[in-house]
């Protein structure tokens, strides 16, 4: 692939291209990222725990931004993490300093995620075990 390409920067077939590009780019942080495969399996389980609990709209929305961004955060941290491996031969402490900061993002992210997941979930589950005993 050519990134100083000559063709024209708009049209349909660059556009067409442009979710080929993305398809590699989701395969291969699924190839190569253990977290990424637990951020999407844990998305799928908060998918069916909403769907078994009736969750309202507006959960469903936050749920699905929580879940799509957690998973596009890990893979933008993947990219920082390689882009860092290409430039970078040897240790170098802001090369370390920079992937700690990604993988941060990340943290961060994930607890505020579980944070709300926890709020939307625990009243829902609360009142579930209540129906049922």
């Amino acid at each position: 692939m050519n990134m100083d390409s000559k063709e024209t920067k708009f049209g349909f077939l660059r556009f067409i291209r442009s979710f080929g590009y993305a398809i590699n780019g989701l395969k291969a942080v699924w190839a190569s990222e253990q977290n990424f495969r637990i951020h999407v399996f844990t998305g799928i389980l908060v998918f069916v725990l909403a769907f078994i609990l009736s969750v309202s709209i507006t959960e469903w929305i936050i749920l699905i931004i929580l879940v799509f961004g957690m998973v596009s955060l890990e893979t933008m941290n993947t990219a920082i993490e390689k882009t860092v491996d290409l430039t970078v031969k040897e240790f170098h402490p802001l090369a370390k300093v920079a992937k700690d900061l990604a993988s941060a993002a990340v943290l961060l992210f994930a607890l505020c995620s579980a944070i709300i997941g926890f709020l939307i979930f625990i009243p829902k589950l609360y009142d579930a075990v209540k129906e049922f005993f």
